[in-house]
This record gives C-alpha cells, structure tokens and sequence, in this order.
C-alpha cells in the first residue's frame, strides 16, 4: 500500500507557516529529494496553459519546487509542448521568476523525439519529447481538474498527453472513436465548435456545412463538448479505450527512467471543469483541496480523485450549458459522463501502481 503525501489548502492559524506554500515546502522535505535527484536535470513536466486560462498552477509553487531542487544539487528544468512554451510568460511563467529554464519538450518545432512502439488497438506506437527521455529524472508536476475524455485531468494525463509530440496526441484520442457526425438540423451555426477546436480543424462553407479537416483532428472532444445543441456526437462510447491508451502511453514513457527517478505531484487548487488545453478558465467547482505528493502514479491520482467530493460542489460554478448528471457516480463523471477512476484501473492493470494507499498529512 503505497503512502501519499497531503497538504491541506485549509489553514488553522492566520500565520504563512499554516499556508500551502509552506505545507507544500514541509511536503517536500518529507519526500527526501537528495537521493533521488542529486546531480541529475530533471525534466518538471507540466501543463502551462494557453490562450485567456488563468487557473494553472502558481508560479510561486513551481518556485518553492525549483529552490529545493537546485538545494540538493539537482539541475531542473520546466518543459511543456511548444506551443504552450511560447505563451508561459502570460501565465507569469518566465525563467526570471521560476529559477530555471523553460525548455519545449519536443524543441520549438516538435521534431525532437523519439519513436515507442505500443502496439495497442489502434495505437502502433508514440513519439516521445526528446528533452524528456533525455532527462536523468522527472517531477510531474500537474494541476488536478476535469477533462472532457476522462473525466479527470491529473498525472497520467499530464504524461501520455503531454510527453509526446501533436501526431501522437492525436493517435491516442483517435483509440476513442474516429466517427464524428454533424447535424446539420440541430446546428444553429453559432460556430464554438470551430472556435474550441485546438487545432483548427473544423470550417464552416460559405452554405452553412461543416467540414472537418481529420488530417488536424485530434478527437479531443472539444467540439462536441462546446456545441449547446448537441449537433455533433462521436458514436460509441470509447472511453476505456482511450484510457487504456494512455495507461499505456504512460508506461511506454516512464519506462525510459531509472527506478526510484519520478516523483508526481497533484494540485488541487482551481479545479475548473475542463482541461487548462481549452484557452480559458471557468469558476472552480470545489473548494481548494490542496497537493498531493507520492512515488506511485496510481495512488496519488486515485487519491486526488477521491477527494473531490460530491458534496463540495460550489453552487452555480458549472457553466450553463454543461448538464449535471442525476446519478450515484463521482462528480466528475456526473460531468462528463466518464468514469475518472477507469485510468487508475488501467494503469494499475500495466503494473504502473496501486489503488490502494494511506495518506500521511502534513501540517
């Protein structure tokens, strides 16, 4: 049973050794870090956000991380998809203020990579972040939220989704289901399906008819997530598919570290709805829970998800057009309609963990 480390974002004294920050500091210094990462770069992956998002993690937090590494003698650096590289600074994400570089995994172009064999349904193989694999170590360093495919967004969503180049992103999401229909009946042209979709995939003619260009799609979801008339649907449900997908994806990347190298760390501060890949940030729909910490990626994220409560449900934080789902099943699923634990499942299936864990709390 594996042991997971928490910080509570509620305070017991007005005093900044009761804040987060500082329990994210105590966090840390439990974890041990010389053994782990002295005399290594290691790779802080993250998600940095895009567009008008505001609800990524602190910089403040990256910063504290950043100290304690530099402290033992470790050379971090914080990496993320090109794309999301370029517009960091929004976010107050700049070397100036973070104490160390900024490094796109895949290079500036995504042509730095190295290919994996997978062999799973669809999924012949990924393309792997060269500045990853290259890393002597890696922190996942993740913000917890929902996320449109899998209910939750955390550590391994962080990793498969994140650690490979776009054409690989788009392999994975394609295990789901690759047949979109559009009706043109219910459509009422106001377009956020073209203007959520991340990768310019989908025109409307100058008749009215959307044409979707599959050459980009990612079979993200977002288009049918953002359409208020539910005008386009991806048939079937492919959700344990794609899970299974980025269990395995996953695996295929933390593979390519030494044991006793990786150590995942779950936000849970601003936890929107939707993944911080949509460009902007809607109200949190709990209460700040706080950090997780732990060496098993499968119990702290079934530890992240378990605390996500049903009952902290902050009224009028869902955006109005999502529904809420009148069932017994997790917040999250209610949703989105997927079960946020089936990526523990799997991933626990291909040996990466185990669901059950004790929590140790900091205070």
């Amino acid at each position: 049973m594996s042991e997971v480390l928490f910080a509570s974002a509620k305070m017991k004294q007005l005093r900044p050794q009761a804040s987060l920050p500082a329990k994210f500091q105590r966090q840390l210094d439990e974890i041990e870090l010389e053994p782990k990462f002295k005399g290594k770069s290691v790779a802080i992956k993250m998600h940095l956000g895009g567009n008008l998002g505001y609800t990524t993690i602190p910089p403040l937090f990256v910063k504290l991380l950043v100290d304690k590494l530099k402290a033992v003698g470790a050379s971090p650096f914080v990496t993320d998809t090109s794309g999301a590289v370029k517009e960091a600074k929004y976010r107050g994400y700049v070397e100036e203020a973070l104490g160390c570089p900024i490094v796109p995994a895949a290079g500036l172009n995504e042509k730095y990579f190295i290919t994996k064999p997978i062999g799973f349904l669809t999924l012949d193989e990924i393309q792997v972040c060269g500045e990853i694999v290259n890393a002597d170590a890696m922190i996942v360093y993740s913000h917890g939220k929902g996320h449109g495919m899998c209910g939750w967004g955390g550590a391994i969503k962080n990793i498969a989704m994140g650690c490979v180049v776009g054409k690989s992103r788009g392999a994975i999401h394609a295990v789901y289901n690759t047949e979109l229909t559009w009706d043109e009946e219910l459509c009422t042209h106001c377009e956020l399906c073209s203007t959520n979709c991340p990768n310019n995939a989908i025109k409307f003619s100058e008749d009215g008819k959307m044409d979707i260009f599959f050459h980009d799609c990612k079979y993200c979801n977002h288009c049918v997530t953002s359409c208020p008339q539910q005008a386009i649907t991806i048939e079937g449900d492919g959700s344990e598919r794609f899970q299974g997908a980025m269990a395995r994806t996953t695996k295929a990347i933390l593979d390519t570290f030494e044991e006793n190298s990786v150590l995942y760390i779950n936000q849970l501060t601003s936890v929107t709805p939707f993944c911080d890949c949509w460009g902007f940030s809607s109200p949190s729909i709990v209460p700040d829970v706080g950090i997780l910490v732990g060496t098993d990626i499968v119990s702290v994220e079934k530890a992240s998800i378990d605390m996500i409560r049903n009952e902290d449900l902050i009224p009028g934080s869902i955006p109005e057009q999502m529904e809420i789902a009148d069932a017994d099943v997790h917040l999250l699923q209610k949703l989105h309609k997927k079960d946020p634990y089936l990526q523990c499942v799997e991933s626990a299936k291909v040996g990466l963990g185990s669901m059950e864990y004790t929590i140790k709390e900091i205070e």
